[in-house]
């Protein structure tokens, strides 16, 4: 099979590290089943998520090839006929990123208010199992499934704890959770399941997080990388594009840290 014929969902398709993924998948000849809540203003959180305005710029890179879906990953019914639209366009399913995310923090954890808790697990943490949920039984009841990949965008919070940030903690664990149990659940399969760990990335996301820690430049968080500077979301793409690779499948049930040496 070519990449011509390979189908990649992503989640948080909308922007960011999801919005540079669907363009390199597209790149290299992928076609994409792109899905966000488009809740642009009303998240809720400090800051604004993508608007419908945004996912129809990413489907406009190549209309022929992306599926465009407005639908929210803490949402399992919604998901499911946001995967049934886009397989009944492409007929298949080989490849998905669970790449939806938002953040919340700036007190500890015996301060922090159980709506940021819930929002974050809704999204970070369920959106990953109701996303593996949805898309897995797709790819194994297809004729070989093997080559299938599941990949989750967790974070250096996955497998640290980061001040002030206990709720994205706990969410970002769940994650990792999620992936190590899939793939142990897709033994013999010929389907994988990894998580991509990215560093301080060049998102909304990263200045929300300056904007927690009272940071005046969002850049000032890569000093925490042995890189000492910002990735680039199109660098943080092409990691989880050969994730999504029938090569990536030595990649299973761990964590591609793809964090610039993440010293924090």
């Amino acid at each position: 099979m070519t990449t011509a014929d390979r189908v990649v969902l992503v989640t948080g398709a909308a922007r960011g590290i999801g919005a540079a993924t669907v363009s390199e998948l597209l790149g290299t000849g992928h076609r994409v089943i792109a899905i966000d809540s488009c809740r642009g203003a009303d998240s809720g959180l400090s800051y604004p998520l993508a608007t419908r305005e945004d996912l129809a710029a990413v489907a406009a890179l190549d209309p022929g090839r992306v599926e465009a879906v407005v639908a929210d990953v803490s949402d399992p019914t919604a998901m499911r006929a946001a995967v049934a639209t886009g397989v009944a366009r492409f007929g298949r399913l080989d490849a998905v990123v669970a790449a939806a995310g938002v953040i919340a923090g700036g007190a500890p954890l015996w301060e922090t208010p159980a709506e940021d808790l819930q929002t974050q697990w809704d999204v970070n943490a369920l959106g990953v199992w109701n996303t593996a949920a949805a898309t897995v039984p797709v790819m194994l009841d297809q004729q070989d499934p093997s080559g299938c990949r599941f990949v989750a965008v967790v974070s250096a919070a996955g497998s640290r704890g980061l001040f002030h940030l206990s709720a994205y903690n706990a969410s970002k664990h769940a994650a990792l959770g999620i992936i190590r149990g899939l793939a142990a659940d897709l033994v013999g399969t010929g389907v994988t399941a990894v998580a991509v760990s990215p560093g301080s990335t060049d998102t909304a996301m990263l200045a929300a997080t300056a904007s927690i820690y009272g940071l005046a430049d969002s850049s000032e968080l890569a000093e925490s990388q042995l890189i000492r500077r910002v990735i680039g979301p199109a660098e943080m793409a092409v990691t989880i594009a050969f994730c999504c690779s029938t090569a990536g499948g030595v990649l299973n049930g761990s964590v591609v840290a793809a964090d610039g040496g993440f010293a924090g």
